[in-house]
This record gives C-alpha cells, sequence and structure tokens, in this order.
C-alpha cells in the first residue's frame, strides 16, 4: 500500500512504518494546496497535519486515495464532504496534544500576567528595574473563562484550579454535573463570559459556527486590562481585532499559538 506523510512528522513514525513490509512510504512535507496536489496522484493513505489542505481539488488528484490520517485532533483543513462522496474516511488523534495544549496555556497566563517576556527583555540589556513588582498578581486572583470545555478545556481548568483561580466556562453541550466534574462554573452565554472574565481562553474546534467567534465586539465586551489567549484555531479569533485591542490597551496581554493565515505572513509587533 502505497502511504504519502505529506507533513512534518516525528521520525520514529516514519522508521516504524517504513518497516512494515505492507507499506510503501514516501515522506514528503508540502505546506501549499498546490504542492499537495502535485504529489499525492498515486497515493492510497495520505497522513496530513492540520496546515495540510487537504481540498476537493486534491483529493481530485488523488484517484486511488483510500484512507486520510490526520495526525492532529481537528480535521478542519479536510474537505469533508468531498471526502464522504469518495467513501474515504478520516481518522484522527482527538484529545492526543490536550495535555500539552493545557500547558502551554497555562505556560502563557504565567508569562502574561508576570510579564516575564518583558522582564527577560530587560534584563539582557542591561536593565534591573523592579518599580512595578507589586503591580502583578498571582495567578489566583484572576478569573478564568473559557470557551469550550472539551479534551483541551477540561484540563486547563484543572490546571487553573491547581492555582487557585477561579474558572468559568461557557460551553452549552455540556450540563452542570459535567461542569463540576471539570471543575468549572458555568455560564448561560458567551456574552456573560466575555463580561466576568479576566483572562479568555478558547478552545473549540473550527466549524462555520465559531469561525470569527471572538471578533472585536466581543473582544470589547472584555474589561479594559483583560488578557486573551488564542490556541486553537487562528480563523476563530480575529487576529487583526485581537491585535488592535493590545495595541490601544484594551487587553493587557494576547497570547497566541496559532495564527489567521498559517504560518504569518507579516511580522508580528513586539
Amino acid at each position: 500500500m502505497r502511504l504519502l506523510i505529506a507533513a512534518d512528522v516525528d521520525r520514529t513514525f516514519i522508521e516504524r512504518i517504513s518497516a512494515d513490509p505492507r507499506f510503501a512510504v514516501r515522506h514528503q512535507p508540502v505546506k501549499t494546496e498546490a504542492e499537495l496536489a502535485a504529489i499525492v496522484g498515486d497515493a492510497q493513505v495520505l497522513v496530513t497535519r492540520a496546515y495540510n489542505k487537504v481540498s476537493r481539488r486534491v483529493l481530485d488528484a488523488a484517484p486511488q486515495l483510500e484512507l486520510i490520517a490526520q495526525g492532529t485532533s481537528g480535521t478542519d483543513n479536510i474537505d469533508d464532504a468531498a471526502a464522504r462522496e469518495r467513501g474515504i474516511p478520516i481518522i484522527s488523534l482527538p484529545g492526543e496534544n490536550a495535555n500539552a495544549v493545557a500547558e502551554l496555556v497555562i505556560g502563557y497566563l504565567l508569562a502574561m500576567t508576570r510579564t516575564i517576556p518583558q522582564y527577560t527583555r530587560e534584563v539582557v540589556t542591561g536593565i534591573w528595574s523592579r518599580d512595578d513588582c507589586a503591580t502583578r498578581h498571582e495567578l489566583r486572583h484572576y478569573r478564568l473563562g473559557i470557551v469550550g470545555l472539551g479534551e483541551v478545556g477540561k484540563r486547563v481548568a484543572r490546571l487553573a484550579s491547581a492555582f487557585s483561580m477561579e474558572v468559568i466556562a461557557y460551553d452549552p453541550y455540556l450540563d452542570a454535573a459535567t461542569f463540576a466534574e471539570r471543575h468549572a462554573r458555568p455560564v448561560a452565554t458567551l456574552s456573560e463570559l466575555l463580561a466576568a472574565c479576566d483572562i479568555l481562553t478558547v478552545h473549540v474546534p473550527l466549524t462555520d459556527a465559531t469561525r470569527r467567534m471572538i471578533g472585536a465586539g466581543e473582544i470589547a465586551s472584555l474589561h479594559r486590562g483583560a488578557y486573551l489567549v488564542s490556541a486553537a484555531r487562528g480563523e476563530i479569533v480575529d487576529q487583526q481585532a485581537a491585535l488592535t485591542a493590545l495595541a490601544n490597551g484594551h487587553l493587557a496581554g494576547l497570547a497566541m499559538d496559532v495564527y489567521d493565515p498559517e504560518p504569518p505572513t507579516t511580522p508580528f509587533p513586539n
């Protein structure tokens, strides 16, 4: 079976799959839709990651394709309707990287609220200023708002609770008992969450309903001096609106692990 790995993956995976006599493995990472369409021709199994756009054009270029294996949890980069028409199953790894993302989010919270990057820049340039240290607060003084209490969101809630943070969450698909199990107090609407939190972090899949879910209006609903973390999909948070709010001081901090588009095409402000 001809297997095309069109993404950067762990070397151990390549070694193991290449050692399996059932597979003829080709590892050829590409970034664009056009590049993928150009190389997918005879593949029977396609291994992708979130940045590989598996469009109808790509599927049409792969007449022998039998399976798409996505090495991440979300599959919004794949034209699901076109794959279904061809009877091509899509498998993914839901929750596989949830703990890693949750740890990263907590790292962002510490870095932003304690201004660690700023102090690092100052120290390496010879500046030793401690005048504003008293204005920095421990995480327990912040109310964390989580949009989406799934695999990642629930881990963020648990870790935040260990820091004695008050955690509130908006997820219309869960009942009260599940919120309690996941260390969060439910709120009825997104608007209520935005008005009540000091830090907002978003953990929902990218769908038509969640695209630009956090736009300029939602960011304006956060109180001045709030923090925002975007670590789900780049298109869920209006990136330009968030950068504008950071520049004008409405947001005290902004952490982004995802971008729109990826990779970023323009430099970001320091």
